[in-house]
């Protein structure tokens, strides 16, 4: 029987410190995740459940985007895998009588832990102006309120619609034609806060947003370098990739501020090595990087490759290089004029060291270059990542077996709902198509991302905010001014499975709309539906969840958007022509619309039967075409950036705990670095422990320091000693996000710099 959720918050007087594990995965990794799904879901529902995660007949696990084998195991599934679909296909509910119990000014006052631990959400609710509760509404008011909401908008642009990563494809394919049928493109979503930096540079220099590999290029590559990536905790199902890499004689290189678990050992519970033998040692070398100093290391990569070449010859694939690139002088001018010095200065990491590193790379026959936030949140990510497509062009690593580019996703169609249309600057073609399919014209003014949502919505630009999934407030930078701009909007609406921060921190009036989830049965007219969902490498399968959904009249998101749909567009002009009723009662409808206006999805239907992959044209990976303006791959040069830190201040970054997904809370714990009890942590180098005047299990504040002189503030945090580069620190988001000044921002994407905060710390005065 699962247990009650938590009646009370963290206590972060319990937290306590032990030490940090060298090994990922094994058996008490298997334990927890049984522990936490027997707590939310009993035990015969557990493994009914479990057994159907990323199974061609089951369900993609709502939680990171890592793709399957053809192949798959009867338990297809990792520790934090289990404990998402756990949350999700909770039997707790947060029912109407809950909320006439807690009044919003009391779920304020609660955690992101206790908030996600009560349940699943059962019921349309919404808060009236200067009212204490939510109250019930019923489904038809609940919507007919919003889209009288969007109707009676003086402009399109004075709404705001964000999206989360878990969100179907036919879900955000319905809902971006719902926007620019109202007519914005007002489409911020998470991927601005994490792989926007990606996409950025890879569209420049590579014509297409998306990484070249598919699971099998990892398997086979020769060479793999896991940059600013923590998969033990976030991708915990890519360490069995590492292993069978390992076991066809790959060398793996990992690329860390931190020393992380997941990258030195793997136990992998599904082998008699990983249970009884000890596992398999996945880096052969470990880079412990400076914050902000990855293009250092890609820059001394390069800059050795050329002397080599210069040298002895036989470095370069001079024949790709003429054939299918372009920008390698000016390139090879900036990388050779770079000092050395320069590069151990930024990286932290001796000359020796750095071209240790770079002999690998020589030596590759294939290489493949993984990431994540660890390189995406930075001021000069975009610059960063470039030069990471610098590295791999220099030997043909793009377009052949086991090499090429490979930004490791984090929610499980995060990357399909940008290709479905989600997106604030979307591509004339897309909307040229949209308006053949669909006989309507979309706008084609840029909307706004993610940070200047929050800017429009602070300054009064915007009267309405509909969330499509996600924890907005928990997730964005600047908490304080977050919270701030939301109250300034007329209504809120969280399109949610559960409750988080987000149904707390409102507009003045404020709407919940209960949705199902991926574990969920959905019966759309008289039939049993399914949805479709993109992994990290393109590849475009099925997902039918199979329990009975928390309530009897939960809608699903399609149904959800589609109902609106026709009730903002009823009786208007230039608005997309469709037959709403018909997509929500048959979800086909909708996938042939798809065909029609997204390439790739032609004839998508049939593709996705029976259990079977649809793998999307991937034309770099694919065919050694790219969709630059020159029609080949562009060579950049880019000139050194790495951040520089005052005295007497340390770098932050925000990062994850081991017991977590994103702003999810699944526990107190990060058992692999040794944090036990609590989250309020910061780890600091010993040395500079001892060089700011304070010693270990010191109650801090940690201020953030940025130009625009405001002053943001993280109470009560204790200090742990850990093994982190001098001037460097780290701790969880999203306790941490109100240290992200806003308009701190990464060139080109816009993606707010949670891995390089300027902070001090302040002794607490109770402390003192």
């Amino acid at each position: 029987m699962a247990k009650k959720p938590p009646h009370s918050d963290i206590d972060e007087a319990q937290v306590h410190v032990s030490g940090r594990k060298k090994v990922a995965v094994g058996v008490p990794a298997v334990l927890h995740a049984l522990k936490i799904a027997n707590d939310q879901m009993g035990i015969k529902r557990s493994v009914e459940t479990l057994l159907q995660v990323n199974q061609k007949d089951g369900f993609d696990c709502p939680g990171c985007a890592w793709p399957e084998e053809e192949k798959r195991h009867i338990a297809e599934f990792c520790e934090n895998g289990a404990k998402a679909v756990a949350e999700e296909a909770t039997v707790r509910r947060v029912t109407p009588e809950f909320f006439a119990e807690h009044s919003i000014e009391e779920l304020r006052g609660h955690d992101d832990f206790w908030l996600g631990q009560q349940g699943r959400l059962t019921h349309p609710m919404v808060l009236e102006e200067g009212a204490s509760h939510y109250v019930p509404i019923s489904w038809d008011d609940a919507l007919r309120q919003v889209a009288d909401a969007l109707r009676g908008l003086d402009d399109p642009d004075e709404a705001v619609f964000y999206t989360s990563g878990r969100t179907s494809n036919e879900a955000a394919f319905l809902y971006q034609l719902l926007v620019r049928g109202l007519g914005t493109n007002n489409l911020p979503d998470c991927s601005n806060m994490c792989h926007e930096s990606s996409g950025s540079a890879l569209v420049e220099t590579l014509g297409i947003g998306k990484g070249t590999v598919t699971i099998d290029d990892i398997h086979n590559a020769d060479l793999l370098i896991i940059a600013g990536q923590n998969p033990g905790t976030n991708h915990p199902r890519m360490l069995s990739a590492l292993e069978k890499a390992k076991g066809r004689g790959a060398t793996i290189v990992a690329v860390n501020p931190l020393p992380e678990a997941g990258l030195m050992r793997f136990e992998n519970p599904q082998t008699p090595r990983g249970v009884m033998l000890g596992g398999t040692k996945l880096a052969d070398e470990f880079v412990q990087i400076r914050l902000g100093g990855d293009q250092a290391l890609f820059q001394a990569i390069g800059k050795h490759l050329l002397e080599v070449e210069e040298r002895e010859g036989g470095v370069l694939d001079h024949p790709f290089i003429a054939a299918h690139t372009t920008g390698f002088d000016a390139y090879a001018e900036e990388v050779r004029n770079v000092e050395w010095r320069d590069l151990v200065a930024a990286t932290g990491v001796p000359e020796t060291a750095l071209r240790r590193v770079a002999e690998l790379v020589r030596t590759s026959k294939a290489t493949i270059v993984c990431w994540a936030m660890g390189l995406t949140q930075h001021k000069h990510s975009v610059a960063t990542l470039r030069d990471v497509v610098n590295v791999l062009l220099l030997q043909g690593n793009m377009g052949r077996p086991g090499a090429g580019v490979c930004p490791v996703r984090g929610h499980s169609n995060v990357q399909g709902d940008r290709t479905m249309g989600i997106y604030e600057k979307p591509a004339e073609h897309f909307l040229q198509w949209l308006d053949d399919e669909f006989a309507f014209h979309a706008p084609r003014k840029h909307g706004y991302d993610t940070v200047e949502a929050i800017r429009a919505m602070r300054d009064g630009k915007a009267r309405v905010f509909v969330a499509m999934g996600g924890n907005f407030v928990s997730a964005t930078p600047d908490t304080n001014v977050v919270e701030a701009a939301l109250a300034n909007l007329d209504l809120t609406v969280q399109v949610s499975t559960k409750l988080n921060r987000s149904h707390a921190v409102t507009g003045r009036r404020a709407i919940i709309l209960p949705t199902l989830g991926r574990t969920d049965r959905d019966i759309r007219g008289g039939g049993e539906q399914r949805v479709t969902v993109e992994d990290s490498m393109s590849a475009v399968h099925a997902s039918r969840g199979r329990l009975v959904p928390p309530a009897n009249d939960m809608l699903s998101e399609v149904a959800i958007v589609a109902r609106l749909c026709a009730m903002v567009f009823e009786n208007r002009p230039n608005v997309p022509v469709a037959d709403w009723a018909a997509m929500e009662a048959d979800y086909t409808r909708i996938r042939d619309h798809i065909s029609r206006v997204v390439p790739g999805f032609d004839d998508f239907e049939s593709k996705i039967a029976k259990g079977r992959t649809l793998y999307l044209p991937n034309a770099p990976r694919d065919a050694r075409h790219f969709a630059t303006d020159s029609g080949k791959a562009v060579f950049t040069a880019n000139p050194l950036e790495y951040p520089f830190i005052p005295h007497g201040r340390l770098l932050l970054q925000t990062l994850r705990s081991h017991d977590q997904y994103n702003t999810t809370i699944y526990g107190k714990d990060d058992r692999y670095r040794g944090i036990h009890g609590g989250r309020r942590v910061i780890m600091v180098n010993e040395k500079d422990i001892q060089a700011l005047g304070f010693v270990e299990d010191d109650v801090v504040d940690i201020v953030s320091e940025w130009r625009d002189g405001v002053e943001r503030r993280a109470e009560e945090f204790r200090i742990v000693a850990y093994s982190t580069p001098r001037g460097n620190a780290a701790a969880y988001y999203p306790e941490t996000n109100v240290l992200v000044p806003l308009d701190s921002v990464a060139d080109v994407s816009g993606t707010p710099t949670s891995k390089s905060v300027i902070v001090r710390l302040e002794r607490r005065a109770s402390a003192a």
